[in-house]
């Protein structure tokens, strides 16, 4: 149980501390993500990769999220949100470092691949974390704030992007770039976590009896027995598959797909990050007029769109067209699947992690599989299986409408 389901204090000044804890959670995971992402074309060129081996070697940070998503409900459970979330963080600032170790100080493919392991370990856990503590803080606030945090995530990325497309721009080491970005990553969390709130579990745990650890495992696989609960699944999959792979393989099919420099396959990746922090900071007010299955619908056909632009622009000014729709069109999913699913408050904290490793299957399975497919038809072409999990996700929207709304 984490530490904000039972929040000792609800004060204002408390609540609004909390609520920017989570802010800045959201911002240093995006941050950290993209410094990586941004010099994707740079990794691949240091290390001599083709695309099927970029593939792999995202791979690694891939099967270290999925691990970190796993074990982040007991870390949660045993340390607290507070010291749970230092960990993640440090975890991903570590395996930042070595990244850079193994791209320009000792290349070396397998050694990056183990560091973004770690750093995925770490970003995959944070990521429960901090959707867990965000949905507990809406639901005290008693506004939407979902959309929000994930713009926070948003903007992290799009700071993120543009720190990478300047390193590119300056011709600064790998190394160089990563170690400034750890620091900054762990150094924002360690001041953020003091102002998430102690539990009153956590107070009183030595009055309690635990749980049996049988009856806590029971509860939590009993949520995927809930038919809604993984069509939300479905949702928060076809969007992620939609963002996750931009973060993978757009700079990248850039690059080899339309002809850019690294330098201007960043700056398309930033583009991207920037209309998806665009897209959640609007989120909430098109959320509250429309209501969620019009919006995902809408978004679905918006992200649709911008695929088709992107894989055929014909000139520069279409790829960026291309790149803003998609960014619109992926940005809502996520943020709108995890209030979803913490719509039933019962073991929220299962509900969440649920669908947030569904969601993660994505990053699991995206990057070797459009990495095999991009080198046998190109990556352009390889984009068009994100087509077919966006249609998916509008189909599945109305599984998000919340159970006491008659709208939609």
């Amino acid at each position: 149980m984490t530490s904000s389901e039972f929040p000792v204090t609800t004060t204002r000044p408390a609540l609004i501390g909390w609520r920017n804890a989570v802010f800045a959670a959201f911002f240093v995971a995006g941050l950290g993500l993209a410094s990586w992402m941004s010099r994707v074309p740079a990794v691949r060129d240091g290390l001599g990769l083709d695309t099927i081996q970029v593939g792999i070697l995202i791979f690694g940070l891939s099967a270290g999220s999925v691990i970190g998503l796993l074990i982040a409900a007991g870390m949660l459970a045993r340390l607290g949100a507070r010291r749970a979330m230092l960990v993640s963080v440090s975890l991903s600032a570590t395996g930042l470092v070595l990244m850079g170790v193994g791209v320009s100080l000792v290349p070396s493919a397998p050694f990056v691949f183990a560091a973004l392991a770690v750093f995925g370990i770490g970003v995959g856990s944070l990521d429960v974390m901090m959707n867990v503590e965000g949905a507990a803080a809406e639901r005290a606030i008693g506004r939407t704030l979902m959309p929000l945090m994930h713009a926070c995530f948003s903007l992290g990325t799009v700071t993120g992007a543009l720190g990478g497309a300047a390193a590119s721009a300056l011709d600064i080491s790998v190394f160089w770039h990563l170690l400034v970005m750890a620091v900054l990553v762990l150094g924002t969390i360690v001041v953020a976590v003091r102002f998430l709130p102690v539990s009153v579990e956590s107070t009183e745990k030595a009055d309690a009896p635990p749980r049996a650890w049988r009856e806590r495992l029971r509860d939590s696989l009993a949520v995927w027995r809930d038919r809604k609960l993984l069509l939300i699944g479905v949702i928060v999959l076809g969007m992620t598959f939609a963002e996750g792979s931009a973060n993978d393989w757009l700079a990248l099919a850039s690059v080899d797909g339309h002809g850019f420099s690294n330098t201007d396959g960043a700056i398309v990746f930033g583009v991207f990050v920037a209309a998806m922090t665009v897209g959640r900071v609007i989120g909430g007010p098109v959320l509250d007029r429309f209501g969620r299955v019009v919006v995902l619908r809408a978004c679905a056909g918006i992200g649709i769109t911008g695929l088709v632009l992107f894989i055929l622009a014909p000139n520069t000014p279409l790829v960026f067209v291309g790149t803003v729709l998609w960014g619109l069109g992926a940005s809502l999913g996520f943020p709108v699947g995890m209030s979803a699913a913490a719509d039933d408050t019962k073991n929220a904290a299962a509900r969440v992690s649920a669908v947030a490793i569904i969601g993660y299957f994505a990053f699991l399975v995206g990057p070797p599989v459009l990495g095999l497919l991009g080198e046998s038809w190109g990556i352009l072409n390889a984009l068009y299986l994100i087509l077919v999990l966006m249609v998916l996700a509008g189909l599945a929207a109305p599984a998000a409408r919340p159970k006491a709304s008659a709208r939609d």
